[in-house]
């Protein structure tokens, strides 16, 4: 019963008024945001952060955490109304969602997603819940080692298993891990890649890289891309789905809440790839995968479903050993970072009251994104009418008050200026910013973890397989990088070897 305590404890936090208050805005934003197209979480969280600064750091989580899972659901309303994911989470939710709208059932796919992203988020905090304690005490024991294998699989995880092309992912992350390297080394005091300037003597600081890179920059590339954006339904009817089409998505629902729960966990996987293989499961296991993309309810609740599990799930990694799974859960860890918070195996028994209060708000999160995302639809749809040049401007301004108020420092809006601009080139020549925010923040990590192991090691690197769990995730390391090519190369091998087969058949 005592174990139980810290929990029901967590309850007593987040039902306090101010923070009820936050997750409410938090949801709130996160629809929005979801309904924006190109200005995905990631960027909202950037924007946002300085806001954040006068509250406790539990309740900035909270509505932080509010505008993640609220933002898978409201990428859903413009896929559904106008064939243009709003998330790249809810790009497979199109094929089905779209065709129901067109089918005069648009209310139906919403109604769908929204029954499903309760499920799938309700499931996945339980699930979370009852796992990361466990896995924080079993985190204790990591040391060096263990955490230099663990960010640099993070990081290879990311940038192979991510969204789009392997090789400008890995790019992007080696772009990340050198910016991370800007500053005094801790360990001699010899300064790198400052050019003799006082102001890098500290290092780049993340909230301008993160600003710049997911605000500024995604608020470019989205005024670039704007101009082809469809126009918006007037209204939307039928806005809940018969019992019919829910005993039909059940099934996809279940099995989406379990595939999302397990991919939010791995770093790299997160909510984009949960709906994308949910997808692909209803579809290869229906009787009549021909109806799929036609307007198939299970091709609405499956993604729908697993995208919320993924980014409630995603919380485990961040949460219970420091490692943040995907872009946003990289904006949350610097959140706490700048609150003084360290996201580790400690957090669990050191800061109870936020560990707590952050998941269990989720239950009330969801509980509010299911009695408000029908309702709202009509204001979304209008909001969708509103011009980009009038809000882009507005929220640049409210990007570059809000950097400038962290430290008080102009160099600082230079810096996100410039990363605003590589932010916007990285989007438009297909480079996902995603991979250089995670090895920034993994890079040092990655580099105080890797000397203080080869100080212990005496300088010889195979001490990391000598040590059963460092060694085992180095395995997995080399398992990511090799297989890939591997299959690729026997596909290709066999794809040779039909046609000889097929004229030897012949002769």
């Amino acid at each position: 019963m005592d174990s139980l305590t810290p929990m029901i404890d967590g309850f007593g936090v987040v039902l306090e008024p101010v923070n009820l208050l936050y997750c409410l805005i938090g949801v709130v934003v996160g629809m929005l945001v979801g309904v924006l197209p190109g200005l995905g979480p990631a960027a909202t969280i950037a924007i946002l952060l300085p806001i954040t600064f006068g509250t406790e750091p539990v309740t900035a989580v909270i509505m932080l955490a509010g505008i993640f899972y609220g933002a898978q659901y409201g990428g859903t309303i413009t896929s559904v109304l106008l064939r243009l994911p709003g998330e790249a989470s809810s790009v497979v939710t199109v094929f089905d969602g779209h065709a129901l709208a067109r089918q005069g059932r648009a209310g139906t796919a919403l109604g769908v997603a929204a029954i499903g992203s309760f499920a799938g988020g309700t499931l996945s905090i339980v699930a979370l819940s009852l796992l990361a304690p466990v896995v924080a005490g079993f985190a204790l024991d990591f040391g060096p080692p263990e955490y230099t294998a663990l960010a640099l699989l993070g990081i290879l995880l990311v940038a192979t298993v991510g969204n789009g092309g392997r090789l400008k992912a890995v790019i992007a992350a080696c772009l990340g891990l050198l910016l991370a390297t800007v500053g005094r080394d801790t360990f001699t005091g010899a300064e790198r890649f400052t050019f003799d300037s006082l102001s890098l003597a500290d290092g780049l600081d993340f909230v301008p890289i993160a600003m710049g890179v997911f605000g500024i920059g995604e608020i470019l590339h989205n005024l670039e891309q704007r101009h082809t954006a469809a126009a918006a339904p007037a209204t939307v009817a039928n806005a809940w789905p018969s019992w019919a089409d829910l005993r039909q998505s059940a099934g996809a629902m279940g099995r989406g809440s379990v595939l999302g729960f397990l991919l939010g966990i791995l770093p790299g996987g997160g909510a984009t790839l949960s709906s994308l293989a949910a997808y692909a499961v209803e579809k290869r296991r229906s009787r009549t995968p021909e109806r799929f993309g036609r307007g198939a309810v299970e091709g609405v609740a499956a993604p729908e479903t697993a995208n919320n599990a993924a980014s409630t799930s995603s919380f485990i990694p961040l949460l219970t050993l420091g490692i943040p799974a995907n872009a946003t859960m990289a904006m949350i860890f610097g959140a706490l970072l700048i609150h003084g918070v360290q996201p580790g195996p400690e957090l669990v028994s050191a800061e109870p009251e936020l560990f707590w209060g952050v998941v269990n708000s989720m239950y009330i999160g969801n509980i509010l994104l299911l009695i408000m995302s029908i309702p709202l639809v009509g204001l979304f749809v209008k909001i969708l009418r509103v011009r980009a040049a009038i809000l882009a401007p507005i929220t640049v301004l409210i990007t570059l008050v809000g950097v400038y108020t962290v430290r008080n420092s102009v160099f600082d809006i230079a810096l996100v200026i410039v990363f605003g601009l590589l932010g916007y080139l990285m989007k438009k020549f297909g480079f996902e910013p995603g991979p250089l925010v995670l090895a920034f923040v993994l890079g040092s990590l990655l580099e105080s973890s890797l000397r203080r192991s080869l100080l212990l090691f005496d300088g010889d690197p195979t001490g990391f397989l000598t040590r059963p769990i460092s060694g085992t995730l180095l395995v997995v390391l080399v398992a990511v990088v090799a297989v890939p090519p591997l299959v690729s190369l026997l596909r290709r091998r066999r794809a040779q070897a039909r046609p000889a087969e097929a004229e030897d058949t012949r002769v």
